[in-house]
Order: structure tokens, then sequence, then C-alpha cells
């Protein structure tokens, strides 16, 4: 039986707590659009994107409607564009670049992800093409976002990748100085880079997925923060203990995460493609109390950064990923908060 309070807990989330999906995106798999013939794949890339992707956005407002819960952001992950493009040069890149924009500009999405390369053993002839076409494609376009992996676990760093990416970012602020150098901002250079993440810049579709998938990143600082505010309100500071506040974090995570994968769940039926993952990191916004700093505040850390902060940091990561691994079987992406730096 549902609960009242429960119900009213959960408006009260949306209305008052800044809680929305943060992104419904979609990931595409483009590998069989790949072509000597420039023009050729050019054109199987956009036909692809459309007949995939031509009702999300239609889709996801009607949901967002039907449920009475905000999805702001609307996104496409390709694959790694250096695979997919592999044989082409860095003017041909540049190419593909600008037809993917034009591609996410026709089905309305705000940012497609995936022109990117996989680098953390070392570099093949298309992925040093793509990582010298960025200061140009991303400067020149105005959806495309990048991410380029460097580094893994198992396998190091590749430094050779790594220095090249440190020039490349530089010429990247030169070219785009005019736009404050926007286009370094659409690149994320990852170490242990996840095939399933949601969020941009470093949104991308790895090998092992499926032809097509709906991923979810969800918000929730906020949400954490008044759960956290209430409980210390009701039961005072000195009675509470941090497993009292890993406690209610995780009983928040599970809700938030619920509410993402209903959301995926309907908007991959509504698109007749599968449903992939939530992810369960807690992307914080500009917003005034829908920062990951205050949830550490209210936890007993003084000021950020203070003695404390790390503990407390892995604290709430800790209950957040165990909050929502109880509420989805699904859980994916990046999965840890997001701290601003």
């Amino acid at each position: 039986m549902i609960r009242t309070d429960a119900v009213f807990e959960t408006l009260r989330m949306f209305q008052e707590e800044n809680l929305d999906v943060r992104t419904v995106t979609l990931g595409l798999n483009l590998d069989d659009c790949s072509s000597p013939t420039l023009a050729h794949m050019l054109d199987k890339i956009q036909a692809k994107i459309n007949r995939y992707a031509g009702d999300m956005v239609q889709a996801s407002r009607q949901i967002e409607r039907r449920f009475g819960i905000p999805v702001v952001n609307k996104r496409i992950a390709v694959s790694p564009i250096a695979s997919v493009a592999a044989g082409h040069g860095t003017d041909a890149m540049v190419r593909i670049a600008k037809r993917l924009d034009q591609a996410a500009a026709d089905v309305g999405v705000d940012l497609l992800g995936g022109f990117g390369a996989m680098v953390h053993k070392g570099m093949t002839s298309s992925a040093v093409a793509l990582i010298d076409s960025l200061p140009e494609a991303l400067s020149q376009t105005g959806r495309v976002c990048s991410g380029i992996s460097v580094a893994s676990t198992r396998a190091g760093v590749n430094m050779d990748a790594v220095l090249k990416l440190g020039h490349t970012i530089r010429a990247m602020a030169e070219v785009d100085r005019a736009n404050h150098g926007f286009a370094c901002a659409k690149l994320v250079v990852f170490a242990n880079m996840p095939e399933d993440n949601p969020f941009m810049a470093g949104a991308t579709h790895g090998a092992g997925e499926a032809e097509a998938v709906i991923n979810i990143g969800v918000s929730g600082p906020g949400v954490v923060k008044r759960a956290l505010q209430r409980l210390i309100e009701e039961a005072g500071p000195e009675q509470l203990t941090l497993a009292d506040l890993a406690e209610e974090i995780k009983i928040t995570a599970f809700r938030v995460t619920r509410v993402g994968e209903l959301i995926g769940h309907e908007l991959a039926t509504a698109l007749g493609v599968q449903f992939g993952i939530v992810d369960l990191s807690l992307a914080p916004t500009p917003k005034v109390g829908d920062s990951i700093g205050e949830i550490l505040q209210i936890m007993g850390i003084s000021a950020i950064g203070a003695p404390g902060s790390t503990a407390a940091v892995a604290m709430l990561n800790d209950a957040v990923k165990k909050g929502g691994a109880f509420a989805s079987s699904s859980v994916g992406g990046l999965s840890g908060a997001f701290i601003p730096v």
C-alpha cells in the first residue's frame, strides 16, 4: 500500500528540492555507417540518427507531461568516431563533426557525444586524425562533444596521448578565443572511461552496447541536502551518527533512482529501443541549494577542503551507490558524485 507521506515526499522533491531527470541519452551504434567514401558515410550517419532519434524529443515531452517529471536535456551518444571513420583523415573528421552537429539539430537534441577515441594503450592513425581535428571540429560546431580515453587501471596512462592532448587543448582555446574557449568545455579526457555514460561531454556508446539504448542521468543534490536537514532538525545533531546520515542518503537515492528508471523504461518503450542504465551521479547545478558542497557542510564539514572532506565525499558516494543499487539492477555510467572543482 502506498503511504500518503511517501507521496507528499516525492512531490516535494520536484516542487521544492530541484529534483529532475537531468538527461535522457540515446546511445546509438554507428559502426554499420563506416564507408571508404566520405559522402556515403555522412549520409548513412545522418539517416541512422534521424531514424532512431527523430521522435525522441517529442516522446520525452509527452512522458514529461504524463508523469509531471522534468526532463532537462535530451542527448545522443554515438560510437567513437575514430573507429567509425577509420581510414579517413583530419579534414574528413571535421566534416563528420559538422554533419553530426547538423543531425543533432535536425532531431532537436541538446548535445551529441561520441566524437572521440579510445587511446589508453596506443593511438591508431584515425585516432590521431580525430585528435588533430578537435580544435576546428569543436569550435565550428555547437552540439558536438568529445571524450578521449587516455588511461585505464589495467593499461596505465598513455603519456604520448596525454602530451598530444595537452597541445590540442591549448590550440582549441586559441582557435575559440572569441567564444571564451568554449570548445574546451566540450572535451573530456578520461581514465577508465565508461561505455554507457549519459552525461556530457564524455558520453559515448561503447562497443559492448546494443544497437540503440536509452541511458538516464538523474539529478538530486538538493533532495539529499533537504533530506539530511529534515533528519537533523527532527532528531537533533547530537543524537545522530554517520550511519544514520548514510541511511537517510540511501533512502533518498533509492527514490531518485526509481524515478529515473521509470522515465527510462517509458522512453525506451516509446522509441522501440532497449533500456540501458541509470547513472547514480548526483549532478549539481548553478541553482541555489543544488550543490554537493552544501551536503558536505550539513554532514559537519566546516568548509570544503577542511579535514574530513574526503571521508564525507566517500561516505556520500558509497551511500548513493548502495541506495541506487537497491532501487535498480541497471546501474552504470559514472555512478558517483560530481564534485565541482
